[in-house]
């Protein structure tokens, strides 16, 4: 797709993130399944539920824009999910691999984050108030499930995983 307007941008930030919510959904099912905590196990099952409201609101921008929401791969959340994979068979015990399980999640929602902010601000300055107001959920879900990684990390899988 070649870029020529500020509106060609913001469907490219879109597409993007189409791409990291699916990549976001296969992850989640595959490290799901190595986390041993059950508050982090039913979080993670929560956030896959979430994942897929958010992939259903971007595709909905996107047909309206008449925009494919299938039309890129997003190799940056493609490299952070590498990494996580790559250290997940690392960390030895349930307990250390939940607590690495948490960080890797809280650079991946970061990510989304960083997104989410940036197709909200340009559907801003686009005059898009409906997508901005949708874009500005996501964003707001981003930021209260890496609080809750926050809290679930400090208040229990850390200190698991330093008693272990």
């Amino acid at each position: 797709m070649q870029i020529e307007s500020l509106q060609d941008m913001y469907i490219a930030e879109l597409q993007e993130l189409a791409s990291v919510e699916r990549q976001m959904a296969e992850c989640l099912a595959r490290v799901g399944e190595r986390a041993s905590h059950p508050t982090l196990k039913n979080a993670l099952l929560d956030y896959r539920e979430e994942t897929a409201t958010q992939e259903k609101r971007l595709d909905t921008i996107l047909q309206k824009h008449r925009a494919n929401p299938a039309g890129h791969i997003d190799q940056t959340m493609q490299a952070l999910i590498y990494e996580t994979e790559r250290m997940v068979p690392m960390l030895k015990s349930g307990e250390l691999r939940d607590a690495g399980l948490i960080g890797s999640l809280q650079r991946l929602k970061h990510y989304e984050i960083a997104a989410y902010g940036t197709a909200a601000a340009l559907a801003r300055q686009l005059k898009l108030p409906d997508d901005e107001k949708i874009l500005r959920a996501c964003l707001d879900e981003e930021k209260e499930a890496d609080a809750s990684l926050t809290v679930l990390a400090e208040s229990e899988v850390n200190r698991d995983a330093k008693a272990a």
